[in-house]
């Protein structure tokens, strides 16, 4: 079986020494491709929407969908090389999808301590680690013919579900808060070189605080997050108070016009249409509206009747790689 999908060869720079892609070379297989059984963006949605609970629990923090891999198929003898994982990927699964091999094929961690740690995965498990702050990699060959893994990365929002849960006398969830108060990502330190970087990237001489209004680097604003709850109260607030944000995007091309859409708020979506909003505006991937209420809810949703009504327009996403 995974010979007749997994057809395509990640395109690697030849410079690039993550893996040795020169003498193994990995295969891809895209989870968004709705020509597979079962494939598709509802599938993606699945694997965040089903891993997201766990992470959250795990770091105590509000998460936010940031990257999403398709199923890496590693061949024999393949290694990947020990790294941490680029910003804003901070808190991730490693799905163990499938595999064939004649030994174990560990994959080591680097723990905060100092001390190597050797992790066995067997088709079927999930593990959880600070995939940005960890060091981690497979330093040994791949002795049998494949494993396939699935990456599934978050990023903190900024706020700790110890809040909400009412454990506001927790010193470091207080700690916690402050931090987010001023603007920087909870997952910087202060004073660090990661924090100059930031700052560079992002245009800053000094931290401000935006928590409330976008998020660093995945551009999610208020308006987004009241879009992906489904809050009609809270979106009527933040676009009163800021009307810009009706046409903020993050760093997807997505507006709360998409995220509300995913996610079938239709109210939600009136709103937003009755403030100006463009029903036919495109993401990064040229996705609309309709694709994706289409895709995710089905052609009888009541959203997908109120935007052809409207002259909403199906344009499908046109995925690329997300490595």
């Amino acid at each position: 079986w995974w010979d007749s999908i997994a057809t395509g060869e990640e395109d690697w720079n030849k410079c690039n020494s993550y893996v040795n892609h020169w003498s193994s070379q990995t295969r891809m297989v895209s989870v968004e491709n709705s020509h597979l059984r079962g494939g598709g963006i509802r599938l993606r949605q699945e694997l965040w929407d089903a891993t997201r609970k766990t992470i959250e629990e795990w770091t105590g923090q509000e998460l936010t969908d940031a990257s999403l891999y398709g199923i890496r198929i590693y061949t024999r003898g393949s290694v990947l090389a020990t790294h941490v994982d680029r910003m804003p990927l901070v808190s991730s699964a490693i799905i163990n999808v499938a595999s064939d091999l004649d030994e174990p094929w560990p994959l080591e961690v680097i723990a905060h301590d100092g001390k190597a740690h050797n992790v066995t995965m067997v088709p079927g498990d999930m593990v959880l680690y600070e995939s940005h702050s960890v060091l981690h990699g497979r330093p040994f060959p791949l002795n049998g013919e494949f494993v396939a893994n699935i990456f599934v990365h978050f990023e903190p929002t900024g706020h700790t579900l110890r809040h909400t849960s009412g454990q506001e006398s927790d010193v470091s969830s207080q700690e916690e808060r402050n931090k987010s108060e001023d603007g920087l990502p909870p997952y910087l330190i202060p004073g660090s070189p990661a924090e100059m970087m930031w700052r560079a990237d992002n245009e800053r001489t000094d931290v401000d605080a935006n928590f409330g209004e976008e998020d660093f680097n995945t551009g999610t604003t208020e308006a987004h997050r009241a879009a992906q709850q489904g809050s009609y109260s809270d979106m009527k607030r933040v676009i009163e108070e800021n009307p810009e944000l009706l046409f903020m995007q993050d760093a997807n091309g997505w507006l709360p016009l998409h995220e509300a859409a995913r996610e079938g708020h239709l109210d939600i979506v009136m709103y937003l249409h009755e403030k100006g909003a463009d029903l036919n505006s495109r993401t990064n991937f040229g996705g609309t509206a309709l694709f994706f209420v289409k895709s995710l809810h089905g052609e009888d949703h009541p959203l997908v009747k109120y935007l052809e009504d409207n002259g909403g327009e199906y344009v499908e996403e046109e995925y690329g790689s997300e490595l």
